[in-house]
């Protein structure tokens, strides 16, 4: 009996030990931070806690990565924690990632700590070499990266050596050529001092804008076999995926655009896709790893998330645009009417005072004539004369009231008509205001029906723009696709003048270069350069052919 109670005594003295939080450390790109995390939280738990003290609200590009046996691997939302197959010793580690890369840095990302918790991850896979920069745009990229870190260049702060501690290039570049430091230094400098009055954040954007058109950037490679066994890789990224040679991670030979793919799925180690074209057949692939192939389904899936998301925001962001430009609309034929009513008014008014004016002028010249009339009369005693000194000075009197009034009401009607230009220049402001709203209504209008590309399932939001109804007139939209070609041109002359630049360090670095230490990507990045293909272009000359013909030819490769 005592046993019996002591052993008791002696499990429920275990369960109390049993711990119920544990401690995690999280990495970011420039910070650690450390949690203690309930046993029972799930991947979404610790993840929401990390957001929240990043104060980070774009959170569907991000992740939590952790490695096992020398494979990554993204933490599920869904999945408890210690249910992974993390590492049992405390603090368990996880890197707080981007799992997702915008196409377009500048159109998609909006918080400035996900805009630089991007920069400075693209920036560590440059150096590192995991995304290939070309030697130039690596010294681009560089002053970009000067100019987020110090601000403004001064000659008599950054003197020579300033940038000696700093990693700035890859090694591989570094090799490449017969410059020293110092050299190196003195390009990278050139360019920071022309980015005078450029803010951390605009700094930034610009790194992530000349990274994004890289042709590694936003790629996760994965090894995998077609039917007939040929060693690939497949690159998944914003765009699609892409089929490439083991040796060459620059130039897909294949790629299937996301709107061509209906959907992907996978048993143990064969993956099928299903093209959006039910007469094509689906077409399969191995992997050698499970893992990722379950790595890869969870990104399909939470790229899917994140589509119907942004898709979601875009809805909710436009609905309440669109309720914004009616309420200015209302506003604006509000005030038109109102400056309307005014102008007549003032027109009417300054008709009757000019009408008031012309009669006192013509009565004050009557009144002139009378008095030149009375003068000419012969006076002949004193008594008339004096009379009539009295009527002329009477009649003198009144051509002098007169004309001061005629000369008042023609200033009044003068003033009027001033009002009256100003009431119509009022008109054709608030005429102005409602042709800037329909403007941007129909541009608002044309996202919306953008949006039909987007999952069938959100809800419609179609009745809210068709309660706007604007006359916009041809030449409405000759201005504002005036406005748009002009941005365009001077987005192409600037790019122009970048590539100008670009051309002339390489020109200028060229006869260094140690022609020996070129890797097998330069030899490559170089062939695509002198045949004018880029990562855009390649991608889109790959997809002209027919979805049909691409499955067969990888299935053949």
């Amino acid at each position: 009996m005592a046993g019996a109670i002591a052993s008791r005594m002696s499990f429920s003295s275990l369960k109390r030990k049993q711990p119920k939080t544990f401690t995690v450390r999280v990495g970011t790109m420039d910070a650690e931070m450390e949690f203690s995390c309930e046993v029972k939280w799930k991947g979404k738990d610790l993840f929401d806690l990390v957001c929240r003290t990043l104060g980070l609200r774009e959170t569907w590009f991000f992740g939590l990565q952790y490695t096992i046996k020398d494979t990554v691997a993204w933490l599920k939302m869904d999945k408890k924690v210690l249910d992974h197959d993390v590492p049992t010793e405390e603090p368990v580690t996880f890197h707080f990632l981007a799992k997702f890369y915008p196409e377009n840095a500048e159109e998609e990302l909006v918080q400035e700590i996900t805009q630089h918790l991007f920069f400075l991850q693209v920036k560590k896979q440059i150096l590192d070499e995991k995304i290939y920069c070309p030697p130039e745009a690596s010294v681009l990229l560089a002053s970009y990266a000067v100019q987020a870190k110090y601000g403004d260049y001064d000659p008599n702060v950054h003197k020579r050596g300033f940038l000696a501690q700093e990693e700035l290039l890859p090694k591989r570049v570094i090799n490449l050529y017969q410059m020293t430091p110092e050299m190196w230094e003195e390009r990278i400098t050139a360019w920071y001092a022309e980015h005078r009055g450029r803010a951390r954040d605009e700094a930034e954007m610009e790194y992530l804008k000349i990274a994004q058109d890289l042709e590694m950037y936003g790629v996760n490679y994965f090894a995998i076999r077609n039917k007939k066994g040929t060693e690939l890789l497949l690159g998944v990224d914003a765009l699609g995926l892409h089929i490439y040679d083991p040796d060459n991670r620059l130039t897909p030979k294949i790629s299937f655009p996301w709107n061509e793919i209906r959907n992907i799925s996978y048993s143990d180690k064969e993956f099928t896709i299903k093209p959006l074209d039910k007469k094509i057949d689906v077409f399969k692939f191995n992997s050698s790893k499970l893992r990722v192939n379950k790595l890869m389904e969870r990104q399909r899936l939470a790229r899917e998330k994140q589509m119907r998301e942004e898709a979601e925001r875009t809805r909710d962001e436009l609905e309440r645009r669109l309720m914004q430009l009616k309420e200015e609309a209302t506003m604006a034929n509000e005030a038109l009417m109102r400056s309307e009513e005014t102008a007549d008014l003032l027109a009417e008014k300054a008709q009757i005072t000019e009408e008031e004016a012309k009669l006192l002028a013509q009565k004050a010249a009557e009144a002139e004539q009378e008095m030149q009339r009375i003068k000419a009369t012969a006076i002949r005693t004193e008594e008339e004369k004096r009379l009539m000194e009295q009527k002329v000075l009477e009649a003198e009197m009144l051509a002098l009231k007169m004309a001061e009034e005629s000369e008042r009401r023609a200033k009044e009607a003068d003033q009027l008509k001033q009002d009256l230009q100003e009431a119509r220049e009022s008109e054709r402001r608030a005429k102005q205001k409602l042709l800037e709203i329909t403007s941007k209504s129909s541009y608002t209008q044309s996202m919306n029906s953008s949006t039909t590309a987007l999952p069938t399932d959100l809800p419609s939001f179609n009745l809210i723009s068709e309660s706007l109804s604007f006359d916009f007139k041809d030449t409405d939209m000759k201005r504002l696709s005036m406005e748009i070609e002009k941005e365009k041109v001077e987005y192409m002359e600037k790019s122009k003048h970048l590539q100008e630049q670009l051309n002339e360090l390489k020109t200028e670095i060229e006869a260094l270069k140690l022609k020996e230490r070129e890797t097998a990507l330069d030899i490559l990045h170089n062939e695509n350069a002198s045949r004018g293909n880029s990562k855009h272009n390649t991608i889109k000359k790959l997809t002209l052919q027919s979805t049909k013909s691409r499955v067969a030819f990888f299935e053949e490769l």
